[in-house]
């Protein structure tokens, strides 16, 4: 008799090929969780998975599709290149999401190639980020690609053709370290009708901000620029603002009843969260700051200011938001230390501010980065008397003080009996 075989091995030669016979949904959810080279290396599993990545719908080219043993950014660039010519020239699919971001990425001449292609294909989310060299001049073809949704620049100089309209199903716009003209980014913004989320960061070519977006929720932006105004932007619930210089301006043309913080609030009614970053309380307290909005912001929620506490007319500029914001639950505080260095010649009168504040609704406050002058322990004693329900208040200094502010925030009458003060150290 011949010998026989273990069973286990029988049984194992027996058992058909699972990853073969893997539904297709199966095999295109696998594909989606593989980066673009991982996915196209799985044509060697089988005659069913041959090819299937060159239908999927997304396509990230980053730093995880090019893998060379070698440091020379000459042969990783090219090495980059060629992937990405061969996966569209395979790709039989439609495009859904297209991603170039790698760090030795050149703005060159194969991305207008690449970029007529997929504007043939339709393509809905463009993400194209450029981390060397100048900046990139978007092709003109990208301008006349009505299927986009979401599209995202970083480092590169816009200038659309004359016949632009717009992008009629844009919902959302990331612009970074990007050029565009004046005209451009006002055009730019209005035609776009459905826009929902705006993104911009680190830009020239233009100093005003006009926004004119009627269906604009989310506005993110931060940079150098002298004026900023909205129009049609009754939805937009979550701002956030940092200018990025120490803004100054001539003060003549604000005589009368002028008011930045009224512009800037006359077309918000329903934000939810604002941040006021950077140096934009100081464009904000500029002109006539009143007591109170004509409005309230009776949405807003959250509520974030970055504030010189040596400054008289930011202070002012913060208390009208306060008191403007009947809904507010959580505030937090972020001091500009490196402002603080100058004493203030004049007291603020904190009487009249208590006579004129309601009572609160705030329940969380978070105070970071001061120093424990005076100004800064009065706003904070002037929180504590109007903030009925507040639960915990959490003081940051900017460097370690010791226990005398400790001490002295401690002996602050509070009108919240649950309310905690949480000191910790900036160590």
């Amino acid at each position: 008799m011949g010998r026989e075989l273990p069973q286990s091995l029988c049984l194992t030669d027996m058992e058909p090929d699972r990853i073969s016979y893997l539904p297709g949904h199966v095999i295109d959810q696998i594909l989606s969780h593989l980066s673009i080279k991982e996915a196209v290396r799985t044509s060697v599993l089988s005659s069913k998975w041959r090819y299937r990545w060159a239908t999927l719908p997304n396509l990230v080219f980053d730093g995880q599709c090019v893998s060379v043993a070698a440091q020379d950014h000459v042969i990783i660039k090219n090495k980059l290149l060629r992937t990405v010519d061969h996966v569209l020239l395979l790709h039989s699919g439609s495009i859904n999401k297209f991603k170039l971001s790698h760090r030795d990425l050149l703005g060159v001449a194969d991305i207008d190639r690449w970029t007529l292609h997929l504007c043939r294909k339709s393509v809905k989310e463009f993400v194209l980020e450029i981390w060397k060299g100048q900046r990139y001049k978007i092709h003109s073809c990208l301008f006349c690609c009505q299927s986009l949704t979401h599209l995202e620049l970083f480092n590169c100089w816009l200038k659309p053709p004359s016949t632009f309209k717009g992008f009629r199903n844009l919902k959302s716009l990331d612009l970074q370290h990007v050029t565009l003209a004046q005209d451009v980014f006002e055009n730019l913004i209005s035609s776009c009708p459905v826009l929902e989320r705006l993104t911009l960061m680190n830009f020239d070519g233009f100093t005003h901000l006009n926004i004119d977006a009627p269906n604009l929720l989310f506005f993110d932006i931060g940079g150098k620029f002298e004026d900023i105004s909205f129009e049609n932007t009754s939805q937009l619930a979550v701002v956030s603002i940092g200018l990025y210089v120490n803004f100054e301006i001539n003060q003549s043309r604000f005589r009368g009843g002028s008011s930045n913080l009224l512009k800037f609030f006359l077309h918000l009614p329903h934000v939810q969260r604002l941040e006021v970053q950077s140096y934009f309380l100081k464009y904000l307290a500029v002109g006539v700051v009143p007591v109170n909005l004509p409005r309230p912001c009776i949405d807003l929620s959250y509520l974030s200011i970055r504030i010189n506490f040596n400054d008289l007319k930011e202070i002012s500029a913060a208390l009208c938001l306060l008191r403007s914001s009947p809904n507010l639950q959580e505030l937090e505080i972020l001091a500009r230390p490196e402002e603080q260095t100058v004493l203030v010649t004049h007291a603020y009168s904190w009487e009249d501010v208590y006579f004129a504040c309601p009572e609160m609704h705030l329940r969380n406050v978070k105070i970071d980065g001061i120093s424990g002058i005076k100004p800064e322990l009065d706003f904070i004693s002037f929180l504590l008397l109007y903030s009925p329900v507040l639960e915990r208040m959490i003081v940051k200094p900017v460097s370690n003080i010791g226990t005398e502010l400790m001490k002295e925030l401690l002996r602050f009458r509070r009108v919240s009996r649950q309310a905690e003060i949480v000191y910790l150290d900036s160590s």
